[in-house]
């Protein structure tokens, strides 16, 4: 087991691993403290939030894609929700692509807050990226599906993207390419 990588290898399978469970966990947890700082930018005009939460966002997943993400904490958080329940492995590589796309999005957001704490009419580019992110964990929470996952193995269809020695699995076998 290292400390740096994302996933762990399985022998089984081939292939580094998340537990699915602890991801859509993860999610929720991101989908909450979403849910919180656009509260309080679209409802309560309080902008000043929005930096902290969209920076902690951006910091877990900085956290997770380089050093590991089981030391990310809405992922160490989940697990201590999920930790008795059965692991569900899923393929690593396809969460690594998502969690980029989710750093991109939380970075984005994090850069535009500031000129939005100085000038309101920053508030639309903000909102826009606030809800694509929140749309994407509310379909990861609720419905399992990862639409980052979903946009890697699009991109190796349109090879766009070299495809993995092993093709790696997702939930509901949704993923899979032929």
């Amino acid at each position: 087991m290292s400390i740096i990588g994302f996933g762990e290898f399985s022998n089984e399978n081939g292939y580094d691993i998340l537990d699915e469970r602890v991801m859509r966990g993860s999610a929720g947890i991101m989908l909450l403290l979403g849910s919180i700082a656009s509260i309080n930018g679209f409802i309560l005009k309080n902008y000043s939030v929005i930096p902290y939460f969209s920076g902690f966002l951006a910091l877990n997943f900085l956290i997770g894609i380089f050093i590991n993400p089981k030391f990310s904490p809405t992922v160490f958080i989940a697990s201590l929700f999920v930790r008795k329940q059965n692991p569900l492995p899923i393929g690593a590589i396809q969460k690594k692509f998502a969690w980029s796309l989710g750093l991109g999005l939380s970075i984005a957001i994090f850069a535009l807050s500031f000129p939005l704490l100085n000038d309101v009419s920053w508030f639309g580019p903000v909102c826009l990226l606030c809800v694509a992110c929140l749309i994407l964990l509310y379909l990861e929470t609720a419905f399992g599906i990862c639409v980052g996952c979903q946009l890697y193995f699009l991109g190796i269809r349109l090879k766009l993207i070299t495809p993995p020695e092993i093709t790696p699995n997702c939930m509901g076998n949704a993923c899979n390419v032929d």
